[in-house]
């Protein structure tokens, strides 16, 4: 175990690396801004360019603060599902929100095949994805939380959002074999995930739900710590285990239906990040963890947009095929490396 100053140390060098890596995300694009214009632009100060501040403020500041968000926002459910079903393998897609955020999607874009246009309108308009996957994603989380009230194994849940998702698979599978090429493109795209979509007012929307997301996690820390030695330990210690689970598999909802209603489905980052904390800080207490797989989760998915932007290129790839394709191999490599794993 490490030290509390060692901590101290380890989470100034993240946040430092944050702000760095954030001041390159949005330097870095089809055009090269300078690290001075995009302090001066961010402190209204006056900028070498007007086209610059124009970029800088519409596009690059938001892309970069929906990564932020994002990547925390995954990292953080992919923890709290891991504790609560004590599975390293659980993410924070199994419960089945993501999928009814798709089933969402795909009933607004490929609808059109089944109900003669009734879904297909305003396709192109961000805000009404998101509100369909924001219906999605409420379905299917009512569902499970019906069904986390009913069972008292929590496992069962587990395997219940697993049935969700194929439930909802299935559908979409449906869905595409009755729309046209031009519709499952559409959606195709949708969920190769993109940061760079949202306006100032959508990025409000989300950070109004991310925080009250975030904000609860503070009250689950106790909880958490109790459920690494299983719920008989928990009970022991007083904890409402119903309750609890109730908190954090609402907090996961929130937080994962949100991202993917605003950014599409995006892999990876929830799964590997609170591993790659585990075995920096080595520590299970979520006191720690918490802070630390959100800017690690923040820190992560900003790499990878960074790298997705191809520098002095107009082309932007998939957000979802970077974060696989980069992170997958970078923890396969940490945990060869390390022989204990702190689950």
């Amino acid at each position: 175990m490490l030290t509390k100053t060692t901590y101290r140390w380890y989470f100034l060098v993240l946040v430092i690396a944050l702000l760095m890596l954030l001041m390159l995300n949005i330097s870095i694009g089809s055009v090269r801004i300078p690290f001075d214009d995009i302090f001066a632009a961010l402190t209204g100060q006056e900028v070498s360019k007007r086209s610059w501040e124009v970029i800088i403020w519409n596009y690059r500041l938001p892309k970069a603060l929906t990564a932020l968000m994002v990547g925390s926002g995954l990292a953080v459910s992919g923890l709290l599902m891991q504790t609560l079903f004590r599975n390293p393998l659980a993410g924070p897609f199994v419960l089945g929100i993501s999928s009814g955020a798709s089933l969402g999607v795909a009933l607004f874009i490929l609808g059109s095949g089944l109900f003669g246009g009734l879904f297909s309108t305003h396709i192109f308009q961000n805000s009404s994805l998101a509100m369909a996957a924001s219906a999605g994603s409420f379905l299917v989380l009512s569902g499970v939380i019906l069904a986390a009230n009913r069972v008292r194994n929590t496992m069962s849940i587990l395997i219940i959002g697993l049935m969700f998702g194929s439930l909802t698979s299935s559908i979409i599978s449906i869905l595409t074999y009755f729309s046209e090429a031009t519709e499952i493109q559409q959606y195709q795209f949708w969920s190769f995930g993109s940061l760079g979509n949202l306006s100032w007012k959508e990025l409000g929307v989300f950070f109004g739900i991310y925080s009250l997301a975030m904000i609860g996690t503070f009250s689950v820390i106790k909880p958490l710590n109790s459920f690494l030695l299983g719920e008989y330990y928990a009970k022991s210690l007083g904890i409402n285990i119903k309750k609890s689970r109730n908190i954090i598999l609402l907090i996961t909802s929130l937080l994962t239906g949100v991202i993917t209603a605003f950014a599409g489905p995006i892999a990876f980052v929830g799964l590997a990040v609170p591993h790659i904390a585990k075995l920096l800080f080595t520590s299970s207490n979520h006191k720690v963890l918490l802070p630390a797989v959100s800017i690690l989760g923040a820190l992560v998915l900003l790499i990878c947009d960074t790298i997705a932007q191809l520098p002095n290129s107009a082309f932007v790839l998939p957000i979802n095929a970077i974060t696989s394709l980069f992170g997958a191999p970078v923890v396969i490599w940490l945990l060869l490396r390390k022989k204990k794993m702190y689950v």
